[in-house]
Order: structure tokens, then sequence, then C-alpha cells
């Protein structure tokens, strides 16, 4: 089963992109437990994009795209056509250096490494897709 779901590029709208994901995952009967831990993954991604690399200009969009196979994996594709960041070179900060400089961001995407099997990014000429996979 494949599902699409187009979004603005402004930070109030990653509530639509929350209930989407809850609804698809929901209907296609996913154990609550890893609806909300693929949620918070797919959101920081989303919320990523929309935040640095397309500075919440709701003049730009977002595609979702979500693929089910009940069998054995689930694939979040994330259509994006800003500038492009390869989330396998990110370096992952220690938490005690977060900790000391008292920062409150920087642990998004290592939960999105720890949550998700596979991550890949697919550049392409006017697009990127940020490809998440998690075998269920």
């Amino acid at each position: 089963m494949e599902y699409k779901f187009k979004v603005p590029c402004s930070k109030n709208k990653l509530g639509e992109i929350r209930e989407f994901l809850q609804r698809v995952l929901s209907e296609n009967s996913i154990p609550e437990v890893t609806v909300n831990t693929l949620i918070l993954a797919v959101d920081e991604v989303c919320a990523n994009l929309i935040i640095h690399s397309h500075k919440c200009n709701p003049e730009e969009h977002l595609e979702l795209k979500v693929k089910v196979d009940r069998s054995s994996e689930i694939t979040f594709d994330i259509i994006d056509r800003g500038d492009g960041f390869n989330i396998g070179d990110y370096k992952e900060p220690l938490i005690s250096d977060i900790v000391k400089q008292k920062r409150k961001g920087g642990i998004g995407l290592m939960l999105v490494r720890r949550i998700m099997d596979e991550i890949e990014l697919i550049e392409g000429e006017k697009k990127n897709v940020y490809r998440l996979h998690k075998k269920i």
C-alpha cells in the first residue's frame, strides 16, 4: 500500500504530518508504540527540512510517501526541493557535550538513526529524497 501527502513548509503544518502518519500507520495494524516512534522520527526529519532547508517558507512544499509492506517493512520517502543534508554524514555529538553546553537541541537526528533501520539520501537534480526504512 502506498500513501501520499503534500504539505507547505510551515512549522504549524507539522501537526498535519503527524496526523497523516498516525492515520496511515494505525490503519495498517502497526502497534501503537511502533507508530509513535516512527512518527517521532519522520516528524524530526520533516521539521529539520522545514526549518533549516526552507526557512519556514510556506510557498515551498514537502511531499511524503509512505509504502507499507505489511509482511516486512515500512518505507518513508520525504521529498524535498531545498538544500540537501546527508543524514548519513551526520556526526553525533556526545550527550555529555550537549549537557555541558546546555543546548536545547541536537539529539533529534540521533533519535532518527536509532529508530530507523536504514536511512538514505537520494540526491537528484531538482529534488532530494530522504528514504527511511523500518522493518516490522
